[in-house]
């Protein structure tokens, strides 16, 4: 499998709650990791994410600006994958809040439409992460 060639690295406040969350209910898998350094890759189905823990006390070399929560305003992560049944579950379970529950959408590509099913959720620093499962063409 080839590796992606966009791989999106955020900034985290604690990175055990974040592998928590995005490796628990989320169904991510850590593919490789620093501890010491509070960074992980993570993985699922050939979405890949990097999360790098923000220093305690000090900006993080690459911050542009002051970091609030929630992080990642006005952008969204949409993961797809086949079946958003069993992280819905997960998050249930979890206790874990929706941002926007599950809906339908059908959305234009060229000339035709693509239709998933989708929700929204946010992780522990506000980053907000749409799963997306598409659904069958009509016949």
């Amino acid at each position: 499998m080839r590796d992606p060639v966009l791989v999106p690295e955020l900034m985290v406040t604690e990175i055990g709650s974040s592998l928590a969350f995005w490796c628990g209910p989320c169904g991510f898998r850590v593919l490789y990791d620093r501890p010491e350094e509070g960074f992980a890759c993570i993985g699922r189905d050939g979405a890949r994410i990097m999360l790098d823990e923000l220093p305690k006390g000090r900006p993080h070399r690459w911050e542009v600006a002051p970091t609030e929560a929630p992080f990642g305003r006005h952008v969204n992560f949409e993961i797809a994958v086949d079946d958003i049944a069993a992280i819905l579950r997960a998050l249930d379970a979890a206790g874990w809040p929706l941002f926007l529950p599950p809906e339908e959408r059908t959305y234009r590509v060229g000339d035709t439409g693509v239709t998933v099913r989708q929700f929204l959720v946010q992780d522990p620093d506000g980053y907000l992460l749409r799963f997306s499962e598409r659904l069958p063409d009509a016949a």
